[in-house]
């Protein structure tokens, strides 16, 4: 091209992330001419990152030309490939190349440089982010089943997030990236995702953790799932998973709901006791509530509470009576007879009854029913006693079905 000293031109040209060279305007011949000058004059290849999503960005120049003794700016977090006919020919690190043929050793070869070394090349330069993308997330959108040596099979959800990074630019650009000018993080997010959930199954199944350890364990089981997914992407795909958090594993409702019983029966303990709690808190409900109402209610738990606790003392069937000093004789009946004995028809059975299949028991008759009264034993539950050919729920049986019966409503006002 040949310039006359008559005419001054001047050509202002800006890289970055936008589209370098390319026309503002779709044709005519004045478009393509000022892609040739833009051509001509841009002689410095540099990529400033505005987004946060970016993996791979093509560098635009009007036919893939670059004037020998180019600048090449490659920035911390960057890399630069060359690609020429297709092959990937030279792969730059961060730093400032004024591009010659003692640092284009390989797309010297390929070139031949027929028409000497000063003059334009074509080749296409990618610039890939090397920097950390921290804003990944991952989740099992269906559960997954492991094995659990207390609970047996059992489904588990997960999620978290994770970081994902390239270790090799030139295999993500052979394996991933391609031809694609613009490469984001979302093209290969669902490939990630995908790859997670499948290799997660066989991490917890595989652990030996148990399912009640997960939660103290989930860095442990992150860092190990990070390092399996980096040995088969780096090889793969040119990425490293050098950061991978599990948030939460979380069980089926009703898995839940059975350990929620078992851990509220092992703060119980023990019926009777819940029986006396349930009681004592009547008691102080009511003693919060005056009036004559609240002072029958009041007594009445009272004496029922009382009556509890001369039971709990009282030995069950079973048990070793403690020492104590022999009490004298009862006093002879009137006309110098024994001691009758109890009344005809008092009932004398011990119950036993089935609390989230668990057996409590033995209780005599009076303390079974005064867990009927506190609500300690309920419709529905299993109940036992010697004579019962099975288990049957309290309220089907005959001499247990009084007490379930419906309670009056309290009185009206007393005038």
């Amino acid at each position: 091209m040949t310039w006359t000293s008559e005419r001054t031109y001047s050509v202002v040209v800006t890289t970055g992330s936008g589209p370098v060279g390319r026309p503002e305007r779709t044709g005519g011949p004045v478009v393509g001419f000022m892609d040739r000058v833009r051509g001509e004059f841009i002689d410095i290849i540099e990529w400033t990152d505005d987004s946060r999503d970016t993996i791979v960005w093509r560098f635009p120049r009007y036919e893939n030309e670059i004037k020998m003794g180019a600048k090449l700016i490659v920035r911390e977090s960057q890399a630069a490939v060359f690609v020429n006919q297709g092959r990937i020919a030279d792969v730059f690190a961060p730093g400032m190349y004024e591009l010659q043929t003692g640092n284009l050793p390989i797309l010297a070869t390929l070139q031949g440089w027929k028409y000497g070394f000063h003059s334009p090349f074509k080749a296409e330069v990618y610039f890939i982010t090397t920097r950390q993308f921290t804003d990944l997330k991952w989740g099992t959108q269906n559960p997954v089943t492991v094995r659990d040596p207390e609970f047996g099979m059992v489904r588990l959800r997960a999620f978290g997030g994770y970081a994902a990074r390239v270790s090799d630019p030139a295999r993500l650009i052979t394996e991933l990236a391609g031809t694609d000018p613009q490469f984001r993080t979302e093209e290969v997010e669902e490939f990630l995702r995908q790859l997670i959930v499948g290799r997660l199954g066989t991490l917890l199944a595989s652990s030996g953790i148990p399912m009640l350890d997960l939660a103290a364990r989930q860095a442990e089981l992150g860092d190990r799932l990070a390092k399996a997914l980096t040995d088969e992407l780096a090889v793969s795909h040119g990425l490293s998973i050098p950061k991978f958090i599990i948030e939460n594993i979380s069980l089926p409702p009703e898995v839940e709901q059975a350990i929620d019983a078992r851990s509220r029966m092992g703060i119980i303990g023990n019926v009777d006791n819940y029986a006396r709690l349930q009681s004592a808190d009547a008691i102080r409900d009511a003693a919060n509530n005056p009036g004559g109402a609240g002072e029958g209610v009041g007594l009445g738990l009272g004496m029922a509470a009382g009556q509890q606790l001369a039971q709990a003392f009282a030995p069950q069937q079973g048990q070793q009576q403690p020492y104590a000093p022999a009490a004298p004789a009862p006093a002879p009946a009137p006309g110098g007879g024994a001691v009758p004995p109890p009344v005809p028809g008092q009932q004398q059975h011990q119950w036993y009854v089935a609390v989230d299949g668990q057996q409590q028991g033995p209780y005599d008759h009076a303390t079974f029913t005064g867990h009927i009264g506190s609500g300690a034993v309920r419709t529905g539950m299993l109940a036992w006693r010697e004579g019962m050919a099975a288990w049957q729920p309290v309220e089907s049986v005959p001499e247990l079905a009084q007490h379930f019966r419906a309670t009056p409503p309290p009185l009206p006002p007393q005038v």
